[in-house]
């Protein structure tokens, strides 16, 4: 992935009160209109004519931007491991990190790079926006100028937030625990099954029993994705030859299954029979709900408890954003047998006990 560095001049003292990186990945945030008034990304060395408030944050801002700005629809794991890999060869040099990214997949980012950084101790802090940053009613300022904020925020001599979260429309959210539930309006991600991190008003005010404390070990990335998983959404009238024709893949590794309410699948001896012969198989099987709030909870109903019996997963109160970017990093670090062992276990806050 090739990128461009910039230095944002902002006239500060001889000591900035800290030192942020923004890593501009694409997405309506950096869009302007040119002459003729098509969308096209703009060139950062210009923020300040659109932020000129950035000059009273008193911060160094480093910002590095994709050479090719990518729409989040086309965002693949390689993406994650470029963001990675920049935040880790920058890591000792900054206090934190701003990405700037398109809000359709920014759940499944900010999901993955919460498993791949490990030991933080440093905020890395993803926001974007709904109206690009030319427009005159564009929610870009407020996100971008708030996720600064919070990116250097420090309590004594560590981070107020030493986790990858999502900061949008006045609310923080853990970043495994994001989901996009709004297309057209401006608070467009929700947390239902974890409290803000923050909220932002007059003052941000910090949560603080809700945020993981920082790391005192050194960061470590895990940079292995295995892509052989597929996710079945469960309807009624789904058809035996369509749940065969996904679980008797040769090829896929790992399977989500979209289940009702509390975890509750059809009880149809076909259905269990194919998901019993693929799990035999080796093939591991995670339940994660349809619904955006509450858990899978196996055997809390007969239509739940065969998936049990069988050897299905339960995902407790994970995202299916957090379900898909867990599963597959698992895969690609320890196999299938050792993500049967760790799927369950919370590894970034992503899912409650």
């Amino acid at each position: 992935m090739k990128y461009t560095t910039l230095t944002i001049d902002t006239a500060l003292p001889a000591r900035p009160r800290a030192k942020v990186m923004i890593i501009y990945t694409g997405g309506t945030f950096g869009m302007v209109r040119d002459a003729s008034g098509v969308l096209k990304p703009f060139d950062f060395s210009a923020i300040l004519e659109h932020l000129p408030t950035l000059r009273n944050l008193m911060l160094q801002l480093t910002v590095i931007s994709f050479d090719n700005p990518i729409d989040s629809s086309d965002i693949e794991p390689g993406h994650w491991l470029a963001i990675a890999d920049i935040i880790e060869k920058h890591y000792e040099g900054q206090d934190g990190f701003v990405v700037l990214h398109g809000t359709d997949t920014m759940a499944y980012t900010s999901s993955a790079l919460a498993f791949m950084l490990r030991n933080l101790s440093k905020p890395v802090v993803f926001t974007g926006a709904q109206l690009p940053i030319s427009e005159s009613r564009s929610d870009a300022r407020e996100n971008l100028i708030t996720a600064l904020e919070i990116a250097s925020a420090s309590k004594g001599s560590q981070a107020r937030v030493p986790e990858v979260c999502v900061y949008f429309d006045y609310a923080l959210i853990r970043g495994c625990r994001a989901k996009k539930v709004e297309s057209m309006h401006f608070d467009a991600f929700q947390s239902e099954n974890y409290p803000h991190l923050a909220k932002a008003g007059v003052s941000i005010d910090y949560n603080e029993a809700a945020i993981f404390p920082p790391s005192p070990a050194g960061l470590a990335v895990w940079k292995k994705f295995d892509r052989r998983v597929a996710v079945l959404k469960l309807f009624p009238g789904i058809t035996e030859e369509t749940v065969a024709a996904v679980v008797r893949n040769p090829n896929l590794k790992g399977l989500i299954i979209e289940t009702y309410g509390s975890g509750n699948a059809p009880t149809a001896g076909w259905f269990l029979s194919l998901l019993k012969e693929a799990i035999a198989g080796g093939l591991l099987v995670l339940n994660i709900s349809q619904c955006p709030g509450g858990m899978v909870v196996q055997g809390k109903y007969e239509t739940s408890r065969g998936l049990q019996q069988i050897g299905v997963i339960g995902g407790a109160d994970m995202t299916i954003e957090a379900a898909v970017t867990k599963l597959m990093l698992l895969l690609g670090e320890f196999g299938v047998e050792g993500a049967r062992q760790r799927i369950g276990q919370s590894l970034a806050g992503e899912l409650s006990a």
